[in-house]
């Protein structure tokens, strides 16, 4: 009798499984919220939620007390208004492209409003519907990407009608360089803050993201608004990491093989033996989010011992040099660790020659995904599989 394919996956056999620790993830969330009890502490969900599935991750941050939720794009906010408690607060980053004003207001969803162009196309829409609309209005206090500039806000505060209809419900500005703690950029983008908020009076402040919050009080306001820590990565460039590790990735072996001395391994023939080696060929790539870059860099691990990449990363595997492992260890289908105890997010990041925040978010959907969820959801399931 032909299996269902919910039996087949049941019974194994995935190419690679990625697991995401939905308590580590609450508890993450928890740690950050501790930081600043004065305060209230939202979540980035942007990007799938940086790949790992806003629709399961946030309920999960809401039930740990969230009720302010940022992703990029309209169509994010969309998607997440479906699966959130209608007391949510969904604000969109990128703010207003025209047309969406409708969607925005008939939902609930909150602009980030960057420029006057976008202040004037929600006071529009405001004026429409004959009601006061939410919205929060961001300020650019020295990245140079996305917010009002200083006579902008001169402007705006010239000409308070520019507001008609608009109920702020926060002023936030985004830190360049907050997981550099020293980094001179911090204190100048403070005093900008303090500077243009002042002209607010009464108007809450969002400015800290997750390297933000370890800058100290004078940096957390009314709200703060954490994206890569929720997800355990790390929140400074120089000190340890404090946040619990919510990803792990294992890779399966597709084939081993023992090759003599002057052999060519990969695309290019760009590794060539110097001895006889031992090699396994994993079954992910760099259409598994695992980057080009890290061709005869990176490496993954077998319990604790290091297997180098050897030649280059393919679209759908990698060749690595087992040498180093007893003469059998492998089977086909046996898993290697590439992200885990022995590999953080940081770690092979800097193989790669990229940032934290590249890696999770370019994780596929090619993997098995296991969530594994909070005790007080254990009895409903323990672990489920999506987007298989």
């Amino acid at each position: 009798m032909d299996m269902t394919l919910q039996q087949q996956k049941a019974q194994g056999g995935a190419s690679g499984y990625l697991t995401i620790d939905l308590a580590a993830l609450r508890d993450n969330y928890l740690t950050l919220a501790a930081k600043a009890p004065h305060a209230l502490t939202s979540a980035v969900v942007k990007a799938d939620a940086y790949g790992l599935g806003a629709d399961i991750v946030a309920p999960v941050l809401y039930d740990a007390g969230c009720r302010h939720f940022f992703v990029a794009h309209i169509d994010e906010a969309l998607s997440l208004r479906l699966h959130i408690a209608p007391d949510a607060k969904i604000f969109v980053l990128n703010g207003l492209q025209p047309g969406n004003e409708t969607s925005c207001s008939a939902l609930n969803i909150i602009p980030v409003l960057n420029s006057l162009e976008q202040v004037a196309q929600w006071s529009a829409q405001a004026a429409v519907l004959g009601k006061t609309l939410p919205a929060a209005l961001q300020i650019d206090t020295g990245m140079s990407r996305l917010g009002l500039a200083p006579y902008e806000v001169e402007r705006l505060l010239a000409t308070p009608a520019m507001l008609k209809g608009i109920d702020l419900a926060c002023i936030m500005s985004h830190l360049a360089c907050a997981d550099e703690p020293d980094h001179e950029a911090n204190a100048l983008q403070l005093n900008v803050m303090r500077k243009t908020t002042e002209q607010f009076p009464g108007v809450p402040v969002c400015f800290a993201n997750s390297g933000g919050i370890f800058l100290g009080t004078d940096y957390h306001n009314a709200l703060m608004r954490p994206g890569i820590a929720l997800y355990g990565g790390a929140p400074s460039a120089v000190h340890p990491n404090p946040m619990k590790p919510v990803v792990s990735l294992s890779v399966a072996v597709v084939q081993t093989r023992t090759v003599p001395a002057e052999s060519f391994v990969g695309y290019g023939a760009s590794l060539r033996t110097t001895a006889e080696t031992r090699l396994a060929t994993i079954a992910a790539g760099y259409a598994d989010g695992l980057p080009r870059s890290l061709s005869s860099r990176g490496a993954a691990y077998f319990n604790g011992v290091r297997l180098p990449i050897a030649g280059r990363v393919s679209m759908d595997s990698i060749t690595l040099d087992i040498s180093a492992l007893p003469e059998g260890t492998f089977t086909h289908g046996s898993l290697v660790e590439i992200i885990g105890p022995n590999q953080t997010l940081e770690a092979i990041a800097e193989d790669a020659g990229t940032i934290a925040y590249e890696i999770l978010t370019r994780l596929g959907q090619r993997y098995r995904r296991r969530y594994i969820y909070p005790e007080k959801q254990a009895a409903a399931s323990s672990t489920i599989a999506r987007n298989l």
